[in-house]
């Protein structure tokens, strides 16, 4: 597998865990649907991912694969998980606050896409980042209120979640790769 295929299997699993824990805050009615849909996406975006073709090594996009998981993607998943861990730290301890850890997960993952957008010079990527981070950051606004747990998982988790696997199914339509249709292989 490809590294790029490998980086949108990682989004796309992401995506389809952020619907999973967080639809459990929704009442069942809600939350199975949800937790089946977002699991048929997911089936449809991986399918797809197995089908797109690697990039050829003198693309831009070939260029980009080489170095997909190299240095400079560890600093910035390292710096994701330390700024991650640190700040559900401090809203588990002194903030007593657990309600707001999704939306600070939500806010801080999508940081993280700016820093990968610029690492692998994916612009497109910014809009991801932009998306989450404000789902995040709205969430947090949401616990500040006293907000319910439902509201703030769908803003904080739900949400970021179809963006996640939006996006990869978006940059596989992009690359001319239908994600749901065709026959299997």
């Amino acid at each position: 597998m490809t590294r790029e295929k490998t980086g949108r299997i990682i989004g796309a699993t992401f995506g389809l865990a952020f619907i999973q824990v967080n639809a459990a805050a929704l009442p069942t009615a809600a939350a199975i649907p949800l937790r089946v849909l977002a699991l048929i996406a997911f089936l449809a975006v991986f399918r797809g991912v197995r089908r797109s073709p690697a990039p050829r090594p003198d693309t831009p996009e070939g260029a980009v694969a080489r170095s997909y998981f190299g240095r400079r993607y560890v600093y910035v998943v390292g710096a994701e998980v330390l700024v991650a861990a640190a700040g559900i730290l401090v809203i588990n301890g002194p903030l007593d606050a657990p309600h707001a850890v999704v939306a600070w997960v939500a806010l801080v993952v999508g940081l993280h896409f700016f820093g990968l957008a610029a690492v692998w010079r994916t612009a497109a990527l910014n809009r991801l980042a932009a998306a989450m981070s404000a789902c995040g950051a709205a969430g947090l606004v949401l616990a500040a209120l006293g907000s319910s747990q439902a509201a703030i998982a769908a803003v904080a988790g739900i949400l970021p979640g179809a963006l996640l696997l939006g996006s990869v199914w978006w940059s596989l339509r992009a690359s001319g790769v239908p994600a749901t249709t065709g026959s299997a292989s």
